[in-house]
């Protein structure tokens, strides 16, 4: 029997207040052979942030320059500021058998979706509006412009999650993170994943049988 060894690409999305930074941080630290794609950027680095480990940090001409030079998988532009995927590293990882996860918004999500059809996408959903609007509030601190029009995006990208496989909703790390593992144990288990399968000869099972 023979089974694909290609790592599985997992891509996952949801509002900025949806907390899916912190259920996919609970899931490397309990899944060690899970790597997460480092996204490319021309936002500004946040405080405690760190170049090469939360986002490659660059400015906007260089950041075209991979465009030019095809280096993303996908990407796009979200509230003025470029994201991307490096290609080469989630494409190498994936050739090895390595599970890789992508957090991606939902643009970047549905062109990767054209170019993997087998990826596992996972939509995490606040528990209900009212807290996802708490958390814009309490993660951002911006003036109530600022806060209205990230609520109205981000409303917007709640009805999105019919183009993703599955949705988690994250009322509670702990059961979200479970939740996620729960479905990447199915997609192991999937027969999808069984590429071509060989029976051995039923005549000679048979015959061994008799013989011994």
């Amino acid at each position: 029997m023979k089974k694909k060894k290609d790592g599985d690409l997992i891509v996952i999305s949801g509002p900025s207040g949806a907390g899916k930074d912190t259920i996919v941080g609970e899931l490397l630290k309990r899944n060690k052979d899970i790597y997460l794609s480092i996204s490319m950027t021309t936002r500004d680095r946040k405080e405690k942030e760190e170049d090469g480990i939360d986002y490659y940090f660059v400015d906007e001409e260089t950041f075209i320059k991979n465009i030019e030079k095809d280096n993303f998988l996908e990407y796009a532009k979200v509230y003025d500021k470029y994201y991307g995927t490096p290609k080469d590293e989630v494409v190498n990882r994936l050739e090895k058998g390595i599970d890789v996860v992508l957090v991606i918004d939902i643009t970047g999500a549905l062109n990767i979706k054209k170019m993997f059809k087998d990826a596992i996408f996972i939509f995490i959903m606040p528990p209900d509006l009212k807290t996802l609007m708490k958390r814009i509030i309490y993660r951002n601190r911006d003036p109530k412009e600022k806060i209205l029009k990230r609520f109205k995006e981000d409303y917007k990208l709640v009805n999105e999650f019919n183009n993703y496989n599955y949705v988690v909703v994250n009322d509670n790390v702990c059961d979200a993170v479970h939740k996620v593992e729960s479905i990447l144990l199915a997609s192991k288990c999937s027969a999808q994943r069984i590429e071509d399968l060989e029976l051995d000869n039923e005549e000679e099972i048979i015959h061994e049988f008799l013989v011994n």
